[in-house]
C-alpha cells in the first residue's frame, strides 16, 4: 500500500487551473506517477477536510530539450482534476 502522504505533490495554479476552480469548482494537483484515481480522492478528502465528486487523472509527457548540442528529456508526470461537491472548498486555493 502506497503512503498517502507522498500522493499529493503539489498544487498546481495557473490561470487555466484558476478558471476552472472558479467556473466548475475543479482543482488540480500534480500527484505521483504512481497513484490511481481512488488513491487522489482518499487522500484530498483526508488532507483537506472535503467531499470529492470526481477525479481525473492525465499523464504528461517529458518534453525533449537541448542545450547547444546536448540532448536531454524533462521527466514526465501525472496531473489530477478533483471536482469537488457543491459548496465545498479548499482554502489554501481561497485566500491566494
Amino acid at each position: 500500500m502506497v503512503n498517502e502522504g507522498k500522493i499529493l505533490l503539489q498544487a498546481l495554479i495557473s490561470e487555466k487551473a484558476t478558471n476552472r476552480q472558479e467556473n466548475q469548482n475543479c482543482y488540480v494537483f500534480k500527484v505521483a506517477t504512481h497513484a490511481n484515481k481512488l488513491q487522489v480522492k482518499q487522500s484530498v478528502e483526508k488532507a483537506f477536510n472535503v467531499k470529492v465528486k470526481n477525479v481525473t487523472v492525465a499523464n504528461v509527457k517529458g518534453k525533449a530539450k537541448r542545450l547547444g548540442r546536448f540532448e536531454g528529456k524533462r521527466s514526465s508526470w501525472k496531473k489530477a482534476y478533483v471536482w469537488l461537491k457543491g459548496g465545498e472548498g479548499i482554502e489554501l486555493f481561497e485566500s491566494v
